[in-house]
């Protein structure tokens, strides 16, 4: 289904878009057994987790994040 198929949402300002965004979300939510989530993102999250595990220490201050991102840039 797309936006086009529901005339109604083009007419709605982007404030009420993301409303109905989060309405939608939250009512996927409610039975997260019927979201499947891939294998390779299990494995990520996994790795994630045991990388935060061994080190818990190593994270970057918030500071640390937006110096790294805005050199990106």
């Amino acid at each position: 289904m797309r936006t086009a198929d529901i005339p109604e949402i083009t007419k709605l300002s982007t404030a009420e878009k993301i409303l109905l965004v989060e309405d939608l979300w939250d009512s996927i939510a409610v039975d997260e057994s019927e979201v499947s989530i891939p294998e390779n993102h299990r494995e990520e999250l996994d790795r994630r987790l045991k990388r935060y595990a061994s080190a818990p220490g190593e994270l970057l201050s918030l500071e640390e994040l937006r110096t790294r991102v805005e050199r990106r840039k």
